[in-house]
């Protein structure tokens, strides 16, 4: 009997463990299935509609864009006020240049806003030292919601926000670009970095 006691305080003190490790597991899931190209992986990972949603204010220079718009039952003045203002915008932005696989890879490495110049690059091949990467830094962690910040080496910030969809399943509906203005596009796409890039 104290056998079978000590595994079920082992098996609860485990899911515990994996219930608050989710987010950050999630977060280097999508940094692989990135750099190896993964659509079906990134799919998994990824609510792009949030996504989507959560860049276009923000390359349109919206600073109140960089925080996860606030759901209607915690602020519904906040939710009606940036529905109003996302549907009142000016055409919107292309943010399919930061969705690509390069991009979003570039991105968990903390490039910030020069990520959307590698989305004509090729994926880094398997030879070259591309594993690893900045460690992600929480700032926030709830039960339904945890944020990770990537800082480049000049201090910009890259925040993302991921959403709990099951008791273990996260996706990111967030992406928080360092303040500035994207780099104007390349023809000459750049390899991604071991460590973190200009975030802007």
């Amino acid at each position: 009997m104290k056998f079978v006691g000590r595994l079920i305080v082992i098996l609860i003190a485990t899911a515990v463990v994996c219930f608050f490790a989710a987010p950050g597991v999630a977060f280097f899931a999508l940094r692989s299935a990135a750099e190896t190209n993964d659509a079906s992986g990134l799919a998994r990972l990824i609510d792009y509609a949030a996504v989507r949603q959560s860049l276009r204010p923000q390359l349109d220079g919206n600073p109140a864009a960089v925080a996860p718009a606030p759901s209607f039952l915690e602020d519904p003045i906040g939710a009606v006020r940036r529905q109003i203002e996302a549907a009142a915008a000016p055409q919107a932005p292309d943010v399919e240049v930061y969705l690509t696989p390069a991009a979003l890879a570039a991105l968990t490495r903390g490039e910030g806003r020069y990520a959307s110049q590698r989305t004509g690059g090729p994926l880094p091949s398997p030879d070259e030292t591309t594993t690893g990467g900045p460690m992600p830094r929480p700032v926030y962690w709830g039960m339904n919601r945890a944020r990770m910040s990537v800082t480049d080496e000049g201090g910009s910030a890259t925040i993302f926000t991921f959403e709990r969809k099951g008791p273990f399943e996260w996706k990111l509906v967030h992406i928080g670009l360092p303040e500035g203005v994207a780099p104007a596009p390349t023809n000459e796409p750049l390899m991604l970095r071991h460590s973190g890039g200009k975030g802007g």
